[in-house]
């Protein structure tokens, strides 16, 4: 199985030179640390910033420079600062070429659940909902599976809805799949991890239409 970190460079293959990209909280902020040599990809933070780097080494820190999960980041050459209308304003104007959202649950036919859990105080949906709504391309960084070892890969969410039917392709520590219209498709597999163990751990409809490959990164 891969760790947080490895589903963040795998994610981090999925961006294209010229992308501006969105970062959940969570797994998320992590593609910011293996943006691959060679492409010129812009981070946006929805809380006002465009251009943002890796996370700071130890002692590097700038406590004034953080992104939308509040964590201590780096800016790079070019990078620009604005208020959160301005953010909002390019992420409803589908400027967000690409968003990595964390998720609670992904259902077989895009819909993604990632802000709430009943009985539980939360502050509210965030940001996330105007993602969902606007960006061109969503990629889900998640877990497999929940604490209880229960696919969080669904028929149907079971958890209050984020968006519907926006999902596109989703990484977790088992594998890469892509939404259809038919279900989950298989298209990479952890390395180690057996096409059998995905099958018993994904609740959705799952398409494996041949010899699946593992994952590269």
């Amino acid at each position: 199985m891969l760790d947080k970190n490895q589903i963040a460079q795998r994610i981090a293959k999925e961006l294209k030179d010229g992308f501006y990209v969105n970062l959940g909280i969570g797994i998320p902020t992590l593609v910011a640390n293996y943006i691959p040599e060679g492409i010129n990809v812009t981070l946006q933070s929805e809380n006002g910033l465009l251009g943002m780097g890796p996370f700071p080494l130890e002692g590097e820190e700038d406590a004034d420079l953080i992104n939308a999960g509040k964590q201590t980041i780096t800016t790079l050459p070019g990078s620009s600062f604005f208020d959160s209308a301005m953010s909002f304003g390019m992420i409803r104007a589908g400027k967000v070429d690409l968003t990595v959202l964390g998720a609670m649950e992904v259902s077989e036919n895009g819909d993604i659940a990632s802000w709430k859990i009943p009985g539980k105080l939360v502050k509210g949906m965030g940001g996330a909902m105007d993602l969902v709504a606007s960006a061109k391309n969503i990629i889900v960084a998640m877990m497999h599976t929940n604490s209880k070892d229960e696919s969080k890969l669904l028929k149907r969410c079971k958890l209050p809805l984020t968006g519907i039917n926006c999902v596109k392709k989703i990484v977790t520590n088992l594998a890469v799949l892509e939404i259809t219209d038919k279900g989950f498709r298989l298209l990479e597999k952890a390395p180690g991890v057996s096409v059998e163990e995905i099958k018993s751990k994904t609740e959705g409809n799952l398409i494996i239409d041949s010899e699946i490959p593992d994952m590269e990164f």
